[in-house]
């Protein structure tokens, strides 16, 4: 054993070292050319990774140093399930590289994962290639470098979680080749398993285009029904194998992801006919947001290739039916709507459209690959016309994509090195033929695919940055140690569970970066029934519930949710905060009027109305009804660069026709807050329009300036709160809106003396949970207040033990955990396990147990047949 794999590494170990660092060095080379590089002062950050996989990482790596668990976290808004979370963003088996790198340096963390899930893909497809094209050593390599640095890979590099898909599908279908041709089922078995265990999302991808290639590859090779009976087994065991992952998310998706998106018409919108002929030039980049197109460049030299596949006399026809019906369902999924969704598993993406266009462009490598094992001398002039076809269709849509809207993004560069790369690829070729200087002229050939692949990736990556930009590294890092410092500092001072919040965010997804409980968070994994909740009693959290928002909110919301403690760059202007830790620019603010997690109350809680809003579930908790709230009229702003049109008790700021277009509207109120209150600007958007998704509020009260975007945050601008009636002005700039429609502005004050006289009470009927990953427990005497509420996010994965007796868990409003406690002295404890995990757990052993029987007795089969 040890013989044969010294013999495969002496003879595979230069092509396997090329297809693995070449990938790596082209992507390297170009991203610092842009600035980025280890160390560099630039992030590879782009996107989402800013805001969402930069901080997830950094969570994973906190739960690999063991300050988290695996199965639940707390620092995601209020409380999430962290095993489903891992299934979507974090399952490949390279994120535990992370362990590796402090959550400071995760930039450089994500840096480095990119480029080895680009070398890793690139090596797979090599394995692929060698074990199934009669093809040299240099063919394989040149077929591998194509795959690693195809337009999809890198295109949507930012979106790290989906490249582990692509070093997973070059092994699933050389399992199912196996499968077919040696009835060897292992490849594939552990293929799928890894690939279902690591991104659900793209499994589905990729399983359902496994099984069309399968059906295909069947037909082709005219197999045995034996075959079909091989192949089901295989994929439902690995499947099946899977389930330790896939059930418990499967079931934390049914009760919290979407429902399926609205077929709205029979084709897809921004994709037309000439955007799959300009996608497969060199260096073409449109948009990775809504209305972008499919990303199916994968080379020139394996597009001439697929084509010669069906133009050649040579290819079977069965062969060409089963791909040609492959390449009819990919292209038609592009075009036709139904299809299109899918793909992808009937959602409509918000943006980074098409994302089975790999798909595409792997098909094309594998007719290239069977195309090239046919190329002989006596292929020449079919060649020629090949690449002279190209040039003229590819000269015919640049002449009109200058006059036809929607594909003007191909630019004149493009065109001209695509069109000089064809001719040098035909000049190869034909110099080939002749006998002398075959090996320089392949490395040559190599070389000049080297050249293509770097365009195209630097062309890119440039789009990138243009679309998206790579953020500064010190936006992310620059802020972390005075963050850290403070969130370090709370930890140590309390026992008991509580919650903060930042009030100059780095990104949306702070609670996971810097390891804190709070509010704001944006991710595809979430609790939509709580964010919805917590949306009806003043945290915006609107459409899907993907992102839900601290900022704008009340006092009272911060005291019924328990935030205890404000990060902030200035002072808050909260009644009852208290600074109590400083670093270099934040300040760290604690809350004398949060509630702990959970609070005892009475069965009225439950009753049909009850809590219906911030106030009403305040007054539940304290038993203590109050007039809180005052509402008093503002006198029309002073404005700047705007004009107002009032109607009805609505009012539209337009930006004034003879302003600058850069400079902001500006609206000024001078007013008498009264002693003892809380004051708020209420500025309520009349509707959420789509020419508001990005208008941007500035508010600024003296020296503290906070910034919004107004249709994401809460109604409620802080003013202040003061011992002494004052006179206050106030300010707020609006960029990026021409025209905002609200419902006119009022003041809203709240009774701060009374508001303390409630919370105290409340508090005296409070429950302080211990902490301790996925168990919270608490001592607690009740008297004739039952009812124990809790703000932990309803899910059907908690176990509640009262002295240690299972207790029946009661959904408050399907948002929030309470359950009924009888009177007396008692401990509670709550137990989180994902729903589905050990049933999942089981089956998951049982597959593998059964597979490592098939494995037997298939093999003791074929001894016989053989």
């Amino acid at each position: 054993m040890n013989k044969k794999i010294s013999l495969f590494l002496k003879e595979n170990s230069l092509s396997m070292v090329a297809c693995f660092f070449l990938p790596i060095l082209i992507l390297a080379v170009v991203y610092a050319e842009k600035g980025i590089y280890p160390g560099s002062s630039i992030s590879i950050m782009a996107s989402d990774s800013f805001s969402q996989f930069s901080a997830f990482h950094a969570s994973f790596n906190d739960m690999l140093h063991g300050k988290q668990h695996i199965l639940y976290t707390w620092n995601a808004s209020l409380g999430l399930n962290y095993w489903s979370f891992i299934s979507y963003y974090l399952g490949g088996i390279l994120t535990p590289l992370v362990f590796f790198f402090d959550n400071q340096n995760i930039p450089d963390a994500l840096y480095f994962l990119t480029l080895l899930k680009i070398g890793l893909a690139s090596l797979s497809f090599w394995v692929y290639a060698k074990n199934t094209f009669q093809l040299s050593k240099g063919q394989q390599v040149i077929l591998s470098l194509c795959y690693g640095l195809m337009g999809f890979s890198i295109a949507l590099s930012e979106m790290i979680m989906w490249l582990d898909a692509m070093y997973y599908l070059p092994l699933i279908i050389l399992g199912i080749n196996r499968l077919t041709n040696k009835k060897r089922p292992l490849l594939l078995f552990l293929s799928y398993f890894l690939l279902f265990i690591t991104n659900f999302y793209m499994a589905f991808m990729v399983g359902l285009f496994s099984f069309f290639y399968f059906i295909a590859r069947w037909f082709s090779i005219k197999g045995e029904v034996r075959g079909i009976v091989h192949y089901l087994i295989t994929s439902l065991l690995a499947g099946g194998a899977s389930l330790i992952v896939i059930l418990p998310t499967f079931i934390d998706l049914r009760n919290n992801g979407e429902s399926f998106s609205k077929i709205t018409g029979f084709t897809t919108d921004n994709i037309g006919i000439l955007d799959l002929i300009v996608k497969n030039m060199v260096g073409v980049y449109d948009t990775t947001r809504n209305g972008g197109t499919p990303f199916t460049y994968v080379g020139l030299i394996p597009l001439i290739l697929c084509l010669f596949f069906f133009f050649s006399k040579k290819i079977a026809k069965r062969s060409k039916l089963s791909l040609g019906a492959l390449f009819l369902l990919l292209i038609a999924s592009f075009y036709i709507e139904p299809l299109n969704l899918f793909w992808m598993g009937m959602h409509i993406p918000n943006n980074l459209p098409f994302r089975y266009s790999f798909l595409f462009s792997f098909l094309v490598l594998i007719a290239a690959g069977y195309g090239w094992e046919k190329l002989k001398t006596e292929d020449t002039k079919l060649l020629s016309r090949i690449i002279f076809g190209l040039i003229f269709v590819f000269s015919i849509v640049k002449i009109v994509s200058a006059r036809m809207e929607g594909v003007q993004y191909l630019k004149t560069s493009s065109f001209f090195i695509t069109v000089l790369m064809l001719c040098m690829y035909l000049a190869l070729y034909l110099f080939f033929q002749k006998k002398q200087g075959k090996k320089w002229l392949f490395l040559l050939l190599l070389l000049s695919v080297t050249v293509e692949l770097g365009m195209n990736t630097r062309g890119l990556i440039e789009g990138i940055k243009q679309d998206w930009t790579y953020p500064e590294k010190n936006l992310y890092a620059g802020p972390y140690p005075e963050i850290k410092k403070l969130v370090e500092q709370t930890k140590h001072e309390n026992e008991t569970f509580y919650r903060m919040e930042n009030l100059n965010p780095v990104s949306k997804n702070d609670v996971f970066t810097y390891g804190y409980s709070g509010v704001t968070m944006f991710s595809s994994i979430r609790n939509r029934n709580s964010a919805a909740y917590l949306d009806s009693l003043g945290f915006r959290s609107w459409g899907t519930n993907l992102q839900i928002q601290y900022p704008n909110n009340t006092l009272m919301l911060d005291a019924l949710v328990g935030i205890k403690y404000n990060l902030s760059l200035e002072d808050p202007m909260k009644f009852g905060y208290k600074k109590v830790g400083q670093s270099e620019h934040y300040s760290l603010y604690e809350n004398a009027y949060a509630l702990p997690l959970g609070v005892m109350t009475d069965r009225t809680i439950y009753n049909e109305g009850a809590a219906e809003n911030q106030t009403n579930l305040f007054e539940q908790l304290s038993g203590r009804a109050s007039e809180y709230y005052e509402i008093d009229d503002l006198a029309p702003a002073k404005e700047e660069n705007s004009t107002s049109v009032e109607d009805g008790p609505f009012v539209t700021y337009s930006k004034s026709t003879n302003g600058t277009a850069s400079k902001a509207m500006t609206l000024t109120w001078t007013a008498k807050i009264p002693a003892h209150k809380q004051a708020y600007l209420s500025l309520k958007p009349a509707e959420y329009r789509p020419e508001n998704l990005n208008a941007r509020a500035v508010f600024n009260v003296g020296k503290v300036i906070r910034g919004t975007q107004i249709s994401r945050t809460n109604q409620y601008y802080d003013i202040g709160n003061y011992e002494k009636e004052t006179e206050v002005t106030f300010s707020i700039r609006f960029y990026n809106g021409n025209h905002l429609k609200f419902l006119k502005p009022e003041l809203v004050f709240l009774d701060t003396k009374e508001f303390a006289k409630t919370v105290q009470v409340a508090q005296k009927n409070g429950v302080a949970f211990k902490n301790n990953n996925n168990t919270l427990t608490a001592e607690v005497a009740v008297g004739e207040n039952n009812v124990l509420w809790t703000t932990i996010p309803y899910d059907k994965g908690w176990s509640a033990y009262v002295d240690g007796k299972k207790v029946k868990l009661k959904p408050f409003k399907d948002a929030f955990i309470s359950l009924i406690v009888p009177q007396g002295e008692h401990t509670v404890k709550l137990v989180f396990i994902p729903e589905g995990l050990i049933v999942g757990t089981i089956v998951s052993v049982i597959c593998f147990i059964s597979f490592i029987c098939y494995l037997q007795i298939n093999r003791r089969l074929n001894e016989r047949i053989e």
